[in-house]
């Protein structure tokens, strides 16, 4: 049996005395005062060495989980979208492709594993709003049943429901009827657009484990209804990192017109600042999704000079915030135009992700490595 000094002790643990003293006084490492200096204790090697090896694990543990929250591994198993080498699956099929003659009402029977529907006649709205789709889930979500212990067939049918109320409120406009993508171009007097509308639609539909879909799937996993996920998810989407990069996107694009593209993105970088809506964590190569999109529709000459610059001086291209902010400008959409389409496409993601959290049944409930204050010290 070999006994360690305090030095040799804390070496090996990484830890601090007082947590070195604390493991002595549980009875997890065995101390005795050391023969040569009464003032001092040794500890027994094997109860440290035992300790030692337990503590690399659990920041082995700890580095992974914080690594996979930033663009990391996968941390939930999903059979809905994901994304390999630089190609977006829905279900095992190209939503590249998909995006040639699919429909937005087409990729949620996809996701949701549904038969192909119709949706109810929705009720027109004066125009696309954002507060409208708030309200209306969030009445909903005051109201709704809860999403456990109900069946898969009830609630694909709920899901028909809440993808409606979303439709209402950013779709709804002048054609209860029509397909969203042309009841989005009605609604927004650009019969012209609908084709790239309903290409955007598709491209944005779901998107794997994306900070809104995870915080709807947290909402879902505690047996909220439905609607209240779908909710979370739009709150979250509204972030200026996640669907509100368009907004930031398009004011690059407007001091790229005033001031020059090179000049912009100098005048950007200058402040220490990364450039919104260019490059993907996701997509090295650059975002497919935008890349299927431009090359349906002719750029604003101040986007395509401002990505074009952008390229030279930072090597990132465009992803798909900027070419919804180039698009809405080509086809001279409403300024909220981008998070419109953002938040329709993704309620049908969010419904999928929630539909699948219920059905593993499982809360969401990861753990927080804390980080002692100084007062705890």
């Amino acid at each position: 049996m070999d006994w360690l000094t305090a030095p040799e002790a804390l070496t090996l643990l990484g830890t601090r005395p007082q947590t070195l003293y604390a493991n002595v006084s549980r009875g997890r490492i065995k101390a005795k005062r050391d023969p040569d200096d009464s003032r001092k204790s040794l500890y027994r090697g094997d109860d440290v060495r035992r300790l030692a090896q337990r503590a690399a694990g659990r920041r082995r543990q700890e580095a992974v989980a914080a690594e996979a929250i930033r663009w990391g591994e996968p941390v939930m198993p999903s059979s809905l979208s994901t994304i390999v080498d630089g190609r977006l699956l829905y279900r095992g099929q190209d939503a590249v492709e998909l995006a040639e003659h699919g429909t937005l009402e087409g990729m949620a029977a996809l996701l949701w594993g549904a038969e192909p529907f119709q949706l109810p006649v929705r009720t027109r709205g004066a125009a696309p709003s954002l507060q409208a789709a708030f309200m209306a889930l969030a009445e909903r979500a005051a109201n709704d049943a809860p999403s456990i212990g109900r069946s898969e067939l009830i609630l694909r049918v709920e899901a028909i429901s809440v993808f409606a109320s979303v439709a209402s409120a950013l779709a709804g406009g002048r054609s209860a009827t029509d397909p969203l993508h042309v009841a989005l171009a009605l609604a927004w007097d650009r019969v012209g657009a609908a084709d790239i509308i309903r290409r955007a639609l598709v491209l944005l539909a779901d998107h794997e484990l994306n900070a809104s879909t995870f915080a709807a799937r947290i909402t879902i996993s505690t047996g909220a209804p439905l609607s209240a996920g779908v909710l979370t998810g739009l709150a979250t989407l509204s972030g200026p990192l996640h669907g509100g990069a368009s907004v930031a996107a398009q004011a690059l694009a407007g001091q790229a017109k005033s001031l020059g593209a090179e000049a912009a993105v100098l005048a950007r970088l200058g402040q220490g600042v990364k450039l919104p809506a260019f490059g993907h964590p996701l997509y090295p190569d650059g975002d497919i999704r935008a890349a299927a999109l431009f090359g349906r529709f002719t750029p604003p000459e101040h986007y395509a000079a401002l990505h074009a610059a952008a390229y030279k001086i930072t090597g990132e291209r465009a992803n798909i915030d900027f070419a919804l902010a180039a698009l809405s400008e080509a086809h001279d959409l409403p300024h909220e135009a981008p998070m419109v389409l953002f938040a329709l496409a993704r309620s049908v993601g969010w419904l999928a992700h929630g539909l699948e959290q219920v059905k593993g049944g499982q809360l969401i409930r990861p753990r927080a490595h804390y980080v002692a204050a100084a007062a705890d010290h």
